[in-house]
């Protein structure tokens, strides 16, 4: 199995010439009825030994991680030299399985334990030193919330030089999680846990900073518009880091996430925001964002079957209708694609992935 990344290194080395992979990614498209821009394609396995090393990575992490806690001290808070241990085992594993023999699994999961053990020691170095210690056993919440904030300022640092030794593409999001993590506890700091408003200025936080990722992935999806390089495999995860931020701080504004739906005016709600993310993932060509929004519009729709009296079989037909929704969706998505985008200003559709129309 082979990506699009694959293929443009195989051009670039000379292996094959450019005119064979186009004949390649032009026979895949009709043999699948669809181009292989809208597959929305990223690596993450190339074969079974992708699984068997991931499975040992894992083993390997959970042991050195054990040993880093066993020689910390007791203590509240994470155990700083088990992130330590975790972090330091990660990037040697990655100069041979990143670096050298370019497994998209492992890689992936070393990049999330390098930058997960990172942020977990320097959070146990800030319990180490009391840091966070208010007196009398209590929470000193500013200087908590500012060592957090230093903390994923240096797990960012530590994923830009990630990114300059091993080039994996989530490494790009996993530093942009880091940043928004900073921002959010930086504000926190500055608001004080005092303010009886903050968690849903927390939210409306969150939300903005999910639209400054998503647009940051555009940005990488717009330098790669036929989608053939690493760069759009950086987009994909960007997108996937930006669905939730989204979907998660509007939908709570609705009732979804604490039970609170008003009835079916808000379940029509609910069900009229998806479709507008439905309507932005077909122009951009990612379905992260009607991924992120599934759960919620799953419990939109069974709460409308409930208030029209289907009860017993409410979670079947949500079930039905949805899955049925997304299957036709799927089958016909480069069509219904290419109808939203012939709607949009010519500007923006020369900014937007390739349609099946503009590649013909």
């Amino acid at each position: 199995m082979y990506s699009e990344t694959d293929l443009q290194s195989a051009v670039s080395a000379g292996a094959i010439s450019p005119e064979a992979a186009d004949a390649l990614r032009a026979h895949v498209s009709i043999v699948r009825q669809s181009p292989m821009v809208d597959e929305e394609q990223f690596r993450l396995i190339t074969g079974f030994n992708d699984i068997f090393v991931a499975i040992a990575i894992v083993i390997m992490l959970v042991a050195v991680g054990g040993i880093g806690q066993a020689i910390t001290p007791i203590m509240d808070g994470p155990p700083p030299f088990a992130g330590l241990f975790v972090a330091g085992a990660a990037w040697g594993l990655a100069e041979f399985f990143t670096r050298r023999r370019r497994m998209a699994l492992p890689s992936i999961i070393l990049l999330i334990a390098f930058l997960g053990g990172l942020f977990e020691a320097l959070l146990g170095f800030g319990f180490l030193s009391n840091v966070f210690d208010g007196g009398d056993g209590g929470l000193n919440d500013t200087a908590a919330a500012l060592w957090v904030a230093g903390s994923a300022v240096l797990t960012a640092f530590g994923a830009w030089l990630h990114w300059r030794r091993f080039k994996v593409p989530i490494t790009v999001a996993g530093g942009a999680a880091a940043v928004a993590a900073t921002i959010v506890a930086l504000i926190a700091s500055a608001i004080g846990p005092e303010n009886a408003n903050i968690p849903d200025i927390m939210l409306a936080i969150v939300f903005v900073l999910g639209l400054g990722v998503f647009a940051f992935a555009m940005w990488w999806d717009m330098s790669d518009r036929a989608r053939e390089t690493r760069r759009s495999d950086v987009a994909f995860w960007l997108h996937l880091l930006a669905a939730p931020m989204i979907a998660h701080p509007l939908f709570s504004l609705t009732g979804v996430t604490d039970g609170q739906l008003a009835g079916v005016p808000g379940a029509l709600g609910v069900i009229g925001v998806y479709l507008a993310f439905a309507v932005v993932a077909l122009a951009v060509d990612r379905r992260a964002l009607l991924v992120s929004a599934l759960a919620y519009v799953l419990y939109a729709v069974t709460q409308l079957f409930q208030e029209f009296g289907v009860v017993e079989l409410n979670i079947a037909l949500t079930a039905f209708v949805i899955g049925s929704a997304l299957l036709t969706l799927s089958a016909f998505w480069t069509p219904i694609r290419n109808a939203v985008v012939n709607r949009l200003p010519g500007t923006l559709q020369a900014r937007l992935p390739l349609s099946h129309l503009a590649m013909a």
